[in-house]
């Protein structure tokens, strides 16, 4: 890893407007003479208590206590570590960073690897070229014209086009002083078998489209072919020195700002889904770059927002990449929410069709995955047998099979319920038939996937993350028990006291949680011992997630009741292990406490308006 000089970082510091810096995070209005206030980016809040001061470039939360310079920003909101924050800037500023003295392999490998960044960098703008000058371009253009695409929109994710002739790239890069070598390892060029190793140019008569990482640099392309006899239709760079099939998201260098301020990333699957989504002013939109779903893109969502919008075909392949998306995010906490596109459009053809409104239309009535899993399953099944319906259930089993018991999946059984006109008990049996226990975790009722990772710090870079990455299902619900009593304090005091602590709580963390805030609910962070770092930060964390939450007493209550539920089925597991004559009386007292549960969960939902 390179170490730069400290004069390198103070000019960085010096020329940095904060300002600007921040205002892409969140919005900022003037707080006095030299300070502006906002929203705070680290946590959510419904009124201001982030502030900064641009003179000093040092930022604070009254919130959330993040605190930092323009260096620990964007670590924290680009997930970055220090040099890679330092370098982000510089080259956001225009500012060449001096090394400190390098190890000679290292500076070689850095030497190689800036060499094929500029070889890719001059290509790329050399393709843009023939795009807008070359007469043999005019097919390429008019057909990214004919697409709805404007020539700014083309210009800003610099799409090119590849001339046909098969020594273009390879004779100028020679010129230039590049060497056949640096353009095979960008795979630039190859070399033909059967004219004595005659060397090429890999790309021609293709629309070209850089491929480039977070910080705008071209890796390689995407080249996309004009006739119909040219195969394959999409023709990306493979693995190199420089570029990991996989290990990026299209367009995300132009997204991540906007994603990051709208909370949310559209996902599409073409180049021209993105560019069109961006045309339309969804600036938030990136792509797959024509891969599967790989864990490190879902990494890069991850980064970027902590909500994804699917925004991808309906075909099989679409599907496939939704159902791995699933179970990628589970990992990362994503949540997912599925764009309805009409049968056989994608979001290009969409907006070319109807206009930026329809694709606007469709993203407001994007429904959480589960629902839209669910929903297909539902539309596309036979009715009217006995046996159709059958098959839907054992479908509709490994749908539901991931999801707790909590609202989405009551109303999900409600929804199988009626619309397979069947009661609503025998629906529950039959689809809890195929819950298994270690389940990916999900959003339990008035819970929040957000905040619950591993140690994450903040801009203060001390916040404690006592959670475990993957919490529990359990875990959820008593997490978000707690929330709900610091929310609603006169209401969560009562509840705390109807609940034991010893009992009703798996995590240790969240047990002292309970024991502290039965004598400090208005006031979490009072009292705390200064050598328990993981109870206040795992308070800190339910006070802010508190500060999201509506006062719902039904909500209350129904998760009391889930507490509850758990701590039963916990008893009649260890019952039955024992041998134990308990376990009819504890299955008599859990249809009492489901009985109690339907009931706040229907006062929950008459509260929502649901």
């Amino acid at each position: 890893m390179p170490r730069y000089t400290q004069a390198s970082k103070e000019r960085v510091r010096d020329v940095v407007d904060f300002v600007e810096l921040v205002s892409a995070r969140t919005d900022l209005r003037r707080a006095g003479p030299s300070a502006y206030e906002g929203l705070c980016p680290f946590h959510d809040e419904r009124t201001p208590s982030f502030g900064i001061d641009p003179s000093r470039k040092l930022y604070y939360c009254f919130g959330c206590q993040a605190k930092g310079d323009v260096f620990t920003f964007v670590q924290d909101t680009e997930n970055v570590d220090f040099t890679a924050a330092l370098e982000l800037l510089a080259d956001r500023c225009g500012v060449e960073l001096e090394r400190e003295k390098e190890d000679p392999k290292e500076a070689e490998r850095r030497r190689v690897r800036e060499r094929l960044w500029e070889l890719l960098a001059r290509t790329a703008a050399y393709y843009e070229r023939c795009l807008w000058e070359s007469s043999e371009a005019a097919r390429a253009r008019e057909y990214l014209l004919g697409r709805g695409l404007r020539e700014e929109s083309l210009r800003e994710f610099h799409v090119g086009y590849a001339p046909s002739a098969w020594d273009r790239v390879l004779t100028a890069s020679l010129r230039a002083g590049f060497s056949e070598r640096e353009l095979y390892a960008t795979g630039l060029a190859q070399r033909s078998s059967a004219e004595r190793g005659r060397v090429y140019d890999r790309f021609r008569a293709r629309i070209m489209f850089p491929l480039a990482d977070v910080r705008g640099r071209v890796l390689g392309f995407g080249a996309r072919a004009l006739r119909e006899d040219q195969r394959p239709k999409y023709l990306n760079t493979s693995d190199n020195d420089v570029y990991h099939k996989g290990a990026h998201l299209y367009g995300a260098d132009l997204a991540r700002a906007h994603a990051a301020k709208a909370g949310r990333t559209i996902l599409c699957e073409g180049y021209t889904d993105v560019i069109a989504l961006h045309q339309a002013g969804m600036k938030n939109a990136v792509g797959l770059m024509g891969t599967a779903l790989t864990p490190e893109q879902v990494g890069g969502l991850a980064r970027m927002a902590p909500t994804v919008l699917l925004a991808l075909d309906a075909d099989g392949a679409g599907q496939e990449a939704m159902l791995r998306a699933a179970t990628l995010a589970a990992r990362r906490k994503l949540e997912l929410s599925v764009i309805p596109l009409p049968a056989g459009a994608d979001p290009a053809e969409l907006v070319q069709r109807e206009g930026a409104a329809a694709i606007e239309r469709a993203i407001g009535d994007a429904i959480p995955l589960a629902r839209f899993r669910v929903e297909r399953v539902l539309a596309a099944g036979d009715h009217g047998s006995a046996e159709g319906r059958e098959r839907m259930l054992q479908q509709l089993r490994g749908e539901l099979a991931s999801l707790p018991q909590g609202t989405m999946r009551m109303e999900l059984t409600r929804v199988v319920s009626e619309r397979l006109d069947l009661p609503q008990s025998l629906a529950e049996r039959t689809l809890a038939a195929g819950a298994g226990g270690d389940a990916p975790p999900r959003e339990a009722p008035g819970g929040n996937t957000r905040g619950t990772g591993d140690a994450e710090t903040a801009g203060g870079r001390t916040a404690a993350r006592p959670l475990v990455a993957v919490v529990s299902r359990g875990e959820r619900t008593e997490r978000a028990f707690l929330a709900q009593c610091i929310a609603e304090p006169q209401e969560g005091a009562q509840a705390l006291a109807a609940v034991d602590p010893e009992e009703h709580f798996t995590n240790d963390v969240l047990r002292r949680a309970a024991i502290h805030l039965r004598e400090h609910l208005s006031d979490p962070g009072a009292g705390l011992a200064e050598d328990d770092p993981a109870l206040a930060g795992a308070l800190a964390e339910l006070a802010v997630q508190a500060a999201k939450e509506q006062p719902r007493p039904g909500m209350l209550q129904t998760q009391r009741m889930q507490l509850e539920l758990a701590r039963l089925e916990r008893r009649i597991r260890a019952a039955r292990a024992s041998g134990s004559g308990e376990v009819s009386a504890l299955a008599q007292q859990r249809i009492e406490v489901k009985r109690e549960f339907e009931q706040a969960y229907e006062r929950a939902l008459a509260e929502t308006g649901g």
